[in-house]
């Protein structure tokens, strides 16, 4: 077998790839998933306000109906649950890595 024709990986890779240009990339990876993180947290606070704005709005007697109270505060309560549980989630996984011997 003829191994003379290898040539090094810096000539074999396309210009601009290497460790330089993993960190970046990364980088922007952490950051939408940092976006999204803030945007569906936000979401979930939107959600709560809402529906402590229509409970205010029906106890004041304003042209809410009941069930559109009640509905909308299940709804914040389910969006804040889940995120408590995704919370723990990501604390149990981050503890398990941290538990990892290397």
């Amino acid at each position: 077998m003829n191994i003379t024709n290898l040539k090094p990986f810096s000539s074999v890779l396309p210009a601009g790839t290497g460790e330089k240009t993993e960190a970046p990339a990364t980088q922007k990876q952490a950051q939408a998933f940092g976006d999204f993180l803030k945007e569906a947290l936000h979401k979930v606070n939107t959600m709560q306000l809402d529906a402590e704005k229509m409970a205010a709005d029906f106890t004041v007697g304003k042209d809410v109906q009941l069930h559109e109270v009640i509905i909308a505060t299940e709804k914040a309560t389910l969006a804040l649950q889940l995120t408590m549980q995704i919370r723990n989630k990501a604390i149990d996984a981050y503890q398990e890595i941290m538990r990892m011997q290397i």
